[in-house]
């Protein structure tokens, strides 16, 4: 391996300017080590009459040392207070997907499906959906022979789930009793194409055929494709998808899908969400804090200070 592949971890400061506080530990320092000669009566020696001591070089070695501690420690807080940092880990950001959930309230959504009915089948499955897509943001369009616009898109799930209830197809206005298709797509497509970041989908959920869909197929595949907006389509029923809403759905990267009873259409929107996976890009490495090593310094010079002070010290005798 040659050695300019291996990464240096060199920390940069916040604030280099503490680092010309640097000077005092060195100077005490110098001071320190010097003594030898500029002050050349400092020795250590034994407390006897007329007793000659020896030059002592091995203990003024070490006693210098104990002495370096505090202005080694002055060293290690000037760094700490100089903001020691290191380039973070490269991170990655979740790329957002709009997606626009256009579900059907008409009255057949009402017929019986596993132990409720096609509604709670469907805001069940939606509801699970949300909880794999985190991070994504979320409209909610109701449609039948029309539509509206209940939940504009938004990151906050709960505003989603918090929906449901209110426009249940028992409880819908006369103007829902329909299925208008491709009504309801051009306005779920008008929704997002205001929104400029992100990816663009649209679930569709419903019971219901609508020939209209077989008439403006090509024009339908042409708008959305043009908006950049991916189509898929679940039918809660008991029959399969129209081949003109399947042929739409594959034009724009989807797909549509048969659920016959809820388990199914759990599975489904699980192999939606495996299909339209979120993506994700690399952003640049942020600088975070690299106290680590000064602190563990810090420490090791401490407790060899704190030794230091039980009797190893110059003494003028």
């Amino acid at each position: 391996m040659n050695l300019k592949d291996v990464p240096l971890i060199w920390p940069q400061f916040a604030y280099p300017w503490v680092l010309f506080g640097l000077l005092l530990p060195a100077l005490l320092l110098a001071w320190v080590w010097a003594n030898r000669w500029l002050l050349p009566g400092r020795r250590v020696v034994l407390p006897l009459d007329r007793a000659r001591a020896r030059g002592g070089w091995w203990w003024w070695t070490v006693i210098s040392l104990a002495e370096s501690i505090p202005p080694l420690l002055l060293a290690v807080g000037l760094c700490i207070l100089a903001g020691p940092q290191r380039n973070g880990p490269p991170q990655q950001k979740r790329s957002l997907t709009n997606i626009q959930f256009c579900l059907d309230i008409s009255g057949s959504m009402t017929s019986t499906y596993g132990e409720g009915t096609r509604y709670d089948g469907a805001t069940k499955a939606i509801d699970a959906f949300l909880d794999y897509r985190k991070g994504d943001a979320f409209g909610l369009t109701f449609f039948g022979d029309v539509f509206v616009h209940w939940v504009p898109l938004t990151t906050d799930p709960s505003a989603i789930r918090c929906s449901f209830p209110f426009m249940r197809p028992d409880i819908a206005p006369p103007p829902f009793g329909g299925t208008a298709i491709p009504k309801a797509l051009r306005g779920c497509k008008k929704e997002l194409v205001q929104r400029e970041e992100g990816d663009r989908m649209i679930l569709l959920v419903t019971d219901g055929i609508d020939f209209d869909v077989d008439i403006e197929e090509a024009d339908l595949t042409k708008e959305l494709k043009a908006a950049n907006v991916t189509l898929f389509c679940v039918i809660a029923a008991e029959f399969d998808p129209q081949p003109s809403m399947i042929n739409i759905c594959r034009a724009t990267g989807g797909d549509a899908f048969r659920a016959d009873d809820p388990e199914v259409l759990k599975a489904v929107f699980k192999k939606i969400d495996g299909m339209k996976q979120a993506k994700v890009k690399p952003t640049i490495s942020e600088k975070v804090d690299y106290f680590e090593p000064f602190a563990l310094v810090g420490l090791v010079l401490l407790a060899l200070g704190t030794l230091t002070l039980f009797g190893l010290r110059y003494t003028p005798w």
